[in-house]
């Protein structure tokens, strides 16, 4: 991580926006303390995520919360063919220092912009959405992007995509959980259990009724009851016709992440 943000800090000074990707799931847990030292005043693209899977209404205050003087966020779910082409225009819409210099002069010049985000928010399949083409590597899980891939887009606009990067530490366990979540934090780092566990508590205090409509259980008291009236209800056992917690866990978990339980959004604007 640490080389990452170097080579970040290094190429932020030669781009003229930067294009931040959130998850729509989690979009503050998303924003990345680390990378405010270095952008400075870099105009920046929000772009909001996987909307397909989460909550309408908080998703729209969201982008009324990172729409500000000097940026500008978008809606996205950025595996739909064709979406991304409204980056350039938001870029554009920025109106960046190298733009208006030129532009007074009658010159059109190519942009530079940088994309960033934590592990696993899409960053690399949104390159591929720009340029038409399979040039930067994809995969469901964190991790993928190793280094720096540049990658030319038709109208003039070139886009640096970047690995996934999260910050040394976490003094907020709830972001560290709701990362966790959305699979943006390796699976070997956490107890997948434990994890599952918070996930039903935080769940139930969204809307009582996801876990009741996807598994069709009673409400419960516990997140451990409410573990085991699943398991129970999906007959996951194992030899001896004990309760098998893990594939169940291993279940919940993955049903979030999939969307199965619905349109969810774990956190809402302050303030």
């Amino acid at each position: 991580m640490t080389k990452a943000l170097r080579m970040m800090e290094e190429e932020a000074k030669i781009v003229d926006a930067i294009i931040y990707v959130l998850d729509a799931r989690a979009p503050f847990s998303c924003v990345n303390p680390s990378f405010c030292d270095f952008l400075g005043e870099k105009p920046i693209v929000y772009v909001i995520n996987k909307a397909d899977i989460a909550d309408e209404e908080k998703v729209r205050l969201w982008q009324k919360f990172f729409t500000k003087k000097n940026s500008i966020a978008i809606i996205m779910n950025s595996t739909k063919t064709g979406a991304a082409k409204t980056i350039e225009k938001a870029i554009l819409s920025l109106k960046t220092k190298k733009v208006d210099k030129f532009s007074e002069k009658g010159i059109t010049v190519n942009l530079r912009a940088m994309v960033i985000g934590v592990p696993n928010s899409g960053k690399s399949t949104l390159v591929n959405n720009l340029c038409g083409k399979k040039r930067a590597i994809t995969g469901n899980k964190p991790g993928v992007t190793k280094g720096k891939q540049w990658v030319k887009i038709a109208s003039g606009l070139e886009v640096l995509d970047t690995p996934g990067t999260l910050w040394p530490s976490f003094d907020d366990q709830r972001i560290a959980r709701n990362l966790a979540y959305i699979n943006s934090i390796k699976d070997d780092i956490y107890d997948k259990n434990e994890l599952a566990l918070c996930l039903l508590e935080d769940l139930q205090k969204i809307n009582e009724n996801i876990l009741t409509n996807r598994y069709g259980i009673e409400k419960k008291s516990t997140s451990i009851e409410t573990l085991d009236a699943i398991a129970t209800k999906k007959n996951l056992v194992i030899k001896g016709g004990e309760k098998d917690y893990d594939r169940t866990c291993g279940m919940i978990l993955d049903d979030f992440r999939k969307g199965r339980l619905g349109k969810i959004t774990l956190e809402v604007p302050r303030g």
